[in-house]
């Protein structure tokens, strides 16, 4: 593996609105890779180019770009700043070397990244800060720092310093140079005397930072004792050593919009932004070896078919070679929706290789024979949120659009599709409403078939409270042979959860042996719909004598009876209508803990108790059960009273017993619509 190599990757990651694509855009135009910026507003920005994306003027995949500066290369992945997509940023994260997180300098929506930040320290993915916006904000700069220092589990520290702040915002100073620098729109920052009312500021906020650094190098630790001033070279080292290894959170500022600190942010990527190599040995991956791949995004465009973007960690990727049993269609490098054809690529580079129509998002791709020598880690499958049930508008659409809901999902791995033949539906899960809205847009306008949607129909069931006898008679005589069977039941309620019994009491032969099982069979049958509409469940039926003819009695005449005995004695039990309940556990800072409690108990939950979210500071998870049926629009609900920060997963626990107003209300509304 080359220690030397010129690629850099990078994702731009961050909560949505916080200019991600805008920073992308200032980085490609200074570094003239573009001949003139666009615009997210105006819809023409190299990221952001999907038809989805730019209706609603937000990232909603991830966009590859390219520049060359410093000597380098850069890859950057622009992904979706939306918590609704944030499946595509994990996967694109497990092949970068450096994650930016773009925040606004607004203090209330810090805690919006805490989720990003405990992801990038569980797979110890280096990343740092870029503070975008900096001329909007009337924050301290100092408190700024606190609010990400509360939500980071790594040292935070200001590798920038602000001078002025809003619209007297002047420009930075650089603490590993001590250099201060005044911002100039449309070009290179000016380089300007340190300010004095500044000074003391500066130099506590660098004494912090080279104590922090000082924790992984004894060396500078031993220098800071003796009062010694280290050298901005060991500085540098330092900042980039432990960047490369996760351990500290550099800080920089700027104001994308206006290019404003972008080229000196530009200058500390290049300087500061770890090589290939070392993100390849944090994961274990041998030097030598057969070639190795991870796949990162998938795309099936209208034309040019299936795009898979991936990571080469190891060896050279050539067109027409084999991987994973696939041949490479070709390979290109990325700059949004353009393809430059580059024929091959090596170790450290992110393309996108054409027609590998197996491969799917995080899978490894090799030429080796025999097992992978690493497992690479990948971004599981986020549980599913959101559902809506889906009915093609167009009858003729059914076969097509099980095939465009496919490549939905190989796009997509956290969209999920689900049939379910007992509610008559074909459920799409997702993340939420605007994940799913998208999804639809998407298969409107790329494979041009429009569907219905509606909220899922919850799978409610009955049951009985009491015992009853019943007798049911199925006779018919039409010429020839006829039709006749005769039972005599039992039908007793059953604990809940116990399901379906069945117990042959005949005695002397009433009911002939080879006609038991039909018995059964024709109660099974029976109790798919009960008196209410619902299969009934937690019934125990006893056959207890009967009657046969020796000529006309056969299994259909037997499950006739049956079916005739339940309808008779089913009413006569009381039966009751029963709702799942799921078991829930929600997480969210401990802020918004008392609003997520009142939530659950609007929606008909019962709030078992909630503690503070191991691994998570600051986040409490609440445990309760709610039902089913109040659990579709949950997640929106949450994200709104959080900021768009909390979550929750989910199982299924038990069934209970329907309040029976709502009880009355759910069966009118089935008999409406049966």
């Amino acid at each position: 593996m080359d220690a030397a190599s010129p690629k850099r990757n990078v994702a731009l990651v961050g909560p949505n609105g916080a200019g991600k694509t805008t920073l992308l855009e200032s980085m490609l135009f200074v570094t003239g890779t573009i001949p003139r910026k666009g615009r997210v507003m105006d819809k023409n920005t190299v990221g952001d180019a999907s038809p989805e994306a730019r209706e609603r003027q937000m990232s909603t995949e991830v966009t590859a770009a390219w520049f060359r500066t410093g000597g380098l290369e850069f890859t950057v992945l622009d992904c979706p700043g939306s918590v609704e997509f944030v499946q595509e940023t994990r996967a694109a994260l497990m092949g970068v070397d450096l994650a930016v997180v773009v925040v606004e300098p607004v203090l209330e929506r810090m805690i919006t990244v805490a989720p990003l930040f405990h992801f990038l320290d569980s797979h110890a993915i280096p990343h740092l800060v870029f503070i975008n916006k900096m001329d909007r904000s009337e924050v301290r700069y100092r408190d700024l720092l606190d609010a990400l220092r509360k939500v980071s589990a790594r040292p935070v520290i200001p590798h920038q310093y602000a001078i002025g702040r809003g619209d007297s915002l002047v420009g930075y100073i650089d603490l590993p140079t001590e250099q201060a620098y005044a911002y100039k729109k449309g070009g290179p920052s000016d380089r300007i005397p340190l300010p004095e009312e500044y000074r003391e500021r500066e130099q506590a906020a660098r004494r912090a930072l080279l104590e922090t650094l000082a924790d992984f190098d004894d060396d500078l630790l031993e220098k800071l004792l003796e009062d010694q001033e280290p050298p901005t070279e060991q500085v540098l080292a330092d900042l980039r050593k432990t960047l490369g290894a996760d351990q500290v959170v550099p800080v920089f500022m700027g104001v994308a919009e206006q290019d404003m600190g972008v080229r000196r942010f530009l200058e500390a990527l290049v300087a500061e932004t770890p090589e290939p190599a070392v993100r390849a040995a944090a994961l274990g991956i041998p030097e030598n070896g057969a070639t190795l791949a991870q796949v990162l995004k998938t795309y099936h465009l209208p034309h040019a078919g299936k795009l898979s973007l991936v990571r080469i960690w190891r060896g050279q990727v050539k067109d027409g070679m084999q991987l994973a049993g696939m041949r490479v269609g070709g390979v290109y490098r990325l700059l949004g929706q353009q393809q430059e054809p580059v024929g091959e690529a090596g170790a450290g580079s992110i393309v996108a290789l054409a027609r590998m129509d197996e491969a799917r998002t995080g899978q490894v791709l090799s030429n080796g024979a025999g097992p992978l020598d690493v497992q690479l880690p990948t971004a599981a499958p986020l549980p599913p949120l959101f559902a809506y049930g889906l009915t093609a508008v167009n009858r003729n659409d059914e076969v097509k659009l099980s095939a465009a809901l496919a490549k939905l999902v190989d796009e997509d791995p956290s969209l999920k599709v689900e049939p379910d033949p007992e509610m008559h539906q074909t459920l799409l899960w997702g993340q939420g409403e605007m994940h799913l809205k998208v999804a639809l847009d998407r298969m409107r306008t790329k494979y041009h078939i429009p569907v219905e949607t509606h909220a899922p129909r919850t799978p409610y069931r009955e049951t009985i409270r009491k015992s009853t006898d019943a007798h049911g008679r199925h006779k018919k005589q039409s010429g020839g042979h006829g039709q006749f069977g005769d039972v005599k039941i039992h039908i007793d309620p059953l604990p809940r959860g116990t399901g379906f019994r069945f117990e042959n009491r005949v005695v002397g032969g009433a009911v002939p042996k080879q006609f038991i099982p039909a018995v059964e069979e024709g109660a099974r049958e029976y109790l798919a719909k009960g008196p209410l509409g619902f299969p009934v469940v937690d019934v125990q039926v006893t056959l207890n004598d009967g009657q046969y003819h020796s000529v006309d009695s056969n299994e259909l005449s037997f499950k006739m009876a049956v079916a005739l005995a339940l309808k008779e004695g089913l009413p006569k039990c009381q039966p009751v209508l029963l709702e799942p309940i799921l078991a829930v556990t929600i997480s969210v800072p401990a802020d918004y803990t008392s609003r997520a409690l009142q939530l659950v108990t609007q929606r008909r939950g019962q709030i078992l108790g909630y503690e503070g979210k191991e691994g998570w500071p600051g986040w409490d998870a609440i445990r309760a059960q709610i039902p089913q049926g109040e659990m579709h629009d949950l997640i929106v609900s949450l994200r709104s009273l959080s900021q768009g920060t909390g979550f929750f997963e989910w199982t299924f626990d038990h069934l209970q017993e329907v309040p029976d107003r709502l009880a009355q209300t759910i069966v009118e509304q089935h008999r409406e619509h049966a």
